[in-house]
């Protein structure tokens, strides 16, 4: 499965405000399915599809940014599985709000005192058989003053890794493989 880098859809709702980021990049990899998958669908994957280094990672960078009083998301006491979550806007899964859901997009993200950001995962559909499905997730960053500048330096390369690798295991359990 080749997952590519490619613009932000159109049809985001983040394609419309890409200038006012600091940071923007978008990853795509083609769905081999015919069946219409929901958004909600599209959401548990992405939330189960996160590999076992990267959630040490996570821990890791919870535990530092911790010191400095930034978000590092919810009581981890609730687990919580992907099935067990409403993703409804508003709702809060570990440090991801969910602030827009269409019928092909989910926006998840949060704000905080050094940075904003915002994760589309985007389904393009196909509409004849003919053509492919597509699954995009897309990531912008707002940096709010020197502190969200120097934290996403050594974020960003960790992100451009773990992307792909979630993207392809989100393809595979949406292709029921």
């Amino acid at each position: 499965m080749k997952i590519i880098k490619t613009a932000i859809p159109e049809g985001s709702v983040l394609f419309k405000e890409e200038n006012f980021f600091d940071y923007a990049d978008s990853f795509k990899g083609e769905l081999n399915t015919k069946r219409t998958i929901s958004t909600n669908e599209i959401g548990r994957a992405f939330f189960a599809s996160t590999p076992q280094w990267g959630k040490n990672m996570f821990a890791f960078r919870n535990s530092i940014v911790k010191m400095f009083g930034l978000k590092t998301g919810t009581d981890k006491s609730k687990s919580l599985s992907p099935d067990d979550f409403k993703l409804e806007v508003g709702d809060q899964i570990g440090i991801f709000k969910i602030f827009d859901k269409t019928d092909h997009e989910i926006i998840i993200g949060e704000n905080d005192k050094h940075l904003d950001f915002r994760v589309s995962i985007f389904y393009d559909n196909a509409q004849h058989s003919t053509e492919n499905s597509f699954l995009t997730i897309s990531t912008t960053v707002k940096y709010h003053n020197r502190m969200g500048m120097v934290y996403f330096i050594p974020v960003r390369p960790f992100h451009q890794l773990i992307v792909p690798v979630m993207l392809k295991k989100m393809i595979a359990k949406l292709e029921g493989r």
